[in-house]
């Protein structure tokens, strides 16, 4: 939400994320589904938004456009509901030293126009994303691969236009040097940045952009800008994803609040998320319908570093905000349990999770958060406020916490509200944020380093809010170099535990889904990134 993804921000009070082959745990069919004539060609509705980027890989960077690029292309791995790496279109990924990587691809994949996918496919595909001139959002997610300097400097102009990392041994064969060692890289290779492109795209990036040609389980059928985006399923795919309905329709909605009314009358198939108002009766509403589930996403506030409110901040009066917010009671009432306060920067699920590793600051103690305040020179301004995107439920609780810190230590606190999460994304971009906003991250992989160097690396993609720290990348560069999986884990966890001498951000609390389906599907299953996976809803007769 990277990781595997490369920042991938979350639209939703509760998000929205990867997707097709992980098998999160959750609600299932509801009582009767077994029953039932399932239409093997039936199309279903997926409540979403408007993707901020035209539809590449590497362009993606929120939810609403993540789960339809899922939809559409496999990459070469993916991961199980235990976080374990399963091969897609890769027959393999081997490696001696985590440096050097030889992919194999299975035989006999195809684009949705009918060529082949082939080693070609994801070179081309990625030397295209790394360079600086087609402008990706995702473009640093390369920076490991051998040769990303020359094409993407710094400063100064580009010495070459390929990744030297990146060479094609025949049709079903490439390697990956990497500059340096790391442990951890093939969990990256889930990520969609990593897709493969036909040749198609490069004769028009721009079109395919809105036009997308894939090789996943799903085709692309049209784009009606801000209405929906539909799929439909791909005859000819070779995953063992392959779907089990006709096609999808994602439908915009402007808020939470429509969507679940169109859900319960039947007007909506699948809601990823149910808005606070509405989390006190859902389950009663909807029944054995209803999902209630755990999956690996964090709610923070980040603070716009680049602003003169910031820029120089004492970490101490940070340390002081956080401490100001009942996470506990905002949890219990505003969010009626559905959210888990959270205790540290990982978010549940992923290797290296570790409880507590924030220590005090995310504990709520109105005494010691007014004299932290005080000893770091006060808020400047002694005012603060939180943009947010009124489109994702999050109003009510952006409310709460301010109301929270405000009550606690006398900082004046309001909301900045955008009209959605297009406007949300397009201020951080533009680096317009007046002084704090909501930060939701989902994982992109399943480990501890796509929570902490993805967004908290000076050069990082996912680095929204201008934090930079030479001790902290230094750290990040150290446990990128370990020798083991195990070991890098251990020293991001290290990274963790002093992330409160720093206050990257404030972490608020864990997300969960809280979503429901329609009387019209079954075998709706929630993904541990907190996507619906499309592929195994059955649409009934």
């Amino acid at each position: 939400m990277r990781g595997a993804r490369s920042a991938k921000w979350v639209a939703m009070a509760a998000v929205v994320a990867l997707g097709a082959t992980a098998c999160g745990g959750g609600d299932g069919d509801s009582k009767g589904d077994s029953k039932a004539a399932i239409d093997p060609n039936g199309t279903f509705t997926v409540e979403s938004g408007e993707p901020q980027n035209p539809l590449q890989p590497a362009n993606t960077m929120e939810s609403y456009g993540s789960i339809v690029i899922k939809s559409l292309f496999t990459g070469l791995v993916d991961y199980d509901s235990d976080g374990k790496i399963v091969n897609m279109n890769a027959e393999s990924v081997d490696t001696t030293d985590s440096k050097t990587y030889t992919v194999k691809l299975k035989a006999g994949w195809k684009f949705h126009d009918g060529t082949p996918v082939t080693a070609e496919s994801y070179v081309k595909a990625w030397n295209w994303a790394a360079n600086p001139e087609n402008k990706q959002t995702n473009s640093f997610w390369f920076s490991d691969i051998a040769g990303y300097d020359e094409v993407a400097p710094a400063s100064g102009k580009p010495k070459a236009t390929e990744l030297s990392g990146l060479k094609v041994v025949d049709d079903n064969t490439f390697t990956i040097t990497l500059t340096k060692a790391i442990p951890y890289f093939v969990y990256k290779l889930g990520y969609e940045v990593f897709s493969p492109l036909p040749e198609s795209f490069f004769k028009d990036p721009k079109a395919a952009g809105e036009k997308p040609v894939g090789n996943g389980p799903y085709q692309f059928v049209s784009w009606d800008h801000k209405k929906a985006i539909t799929v439909k399923k791909f005859a000819g795919y070779k995953g063992s994803n392959a779907a089990k309905n006709g096609g999808v329709v994602f439908k915009n909605y402007s808020t939470l609040e429509t969507a679940y009314e169109d859900l319960k009358s039947g007007n909506l198939d699948v809601i990823t998320q149910v808005a606070p108002k509405d989390l006190p009766v859902y389950k009663q509403d909807l029944g054995d319908r209803a999902v209630d589930q755990a999956y690996s996403a964090i709610q923070t506030i980040a603070p716009a570093f680049y602003t003169k409110q910031w820029k120089d901040i004492n970490p101490k009066v940070l340390q002081g905000l956080s401490m100001a917010i009942d996470r506990d009671t905002i949890t219990k009432t505003v969010l009626q349990g559905t959210r888990e306060p959270a205790t540290g920067w990982v978010a549940k699920g992923v290797l290296g999770y570790q409880a507590d590793a924030a220590g005090d600051v995310t504990k709520y103690d109105p005494t010691k958060a007014k004299a932290l305040i005080k000893e770091g020179g006060g808020v400047p301004g002694n005012a603060i406020t939180i943009q947010y995107n009124t489109d994702g439920g999050h109003k009510e609780w952006v409310e709460a916490v301010c109301n929270s810190i405000t009550n606690a230590t006398g900082v004046k606190c309001s909301t900045d509200p955008k009209a959605d999460f297009q406007a949300d994304l397009k201020a951080r971009d533009a680096k317009e944020v007046k002084s704090l906003y909501r930060s939701g991250w989902v994982l992109d992989f399943p480990m501890n380093a796509n929570f902490i160097r993805d967004l908290f690396g000076s050069k990082s993609d996912g680095n929204q809010s201008g934090f930079s720290n030479k001790t902290i990348d230094d750290e990040i560069a150290a446990a990128d170099s370990a020798t083991t999986l195990d070991d890098s884990v251990a020293k991001y966890q290290a990274i963790e535990k002093q992330l409160p001498n720093y206050m990257p951000s404030i972490p608020l609390w864990y997300y969960k889904v809280n979503a429901g389906y329609s009387e019209k599907v079954s075998g709706v299953k929630f993904a541990q990134d907190g996507d619906p996976i499309l592929t195994g809803v059955q649409v009934k007769k």
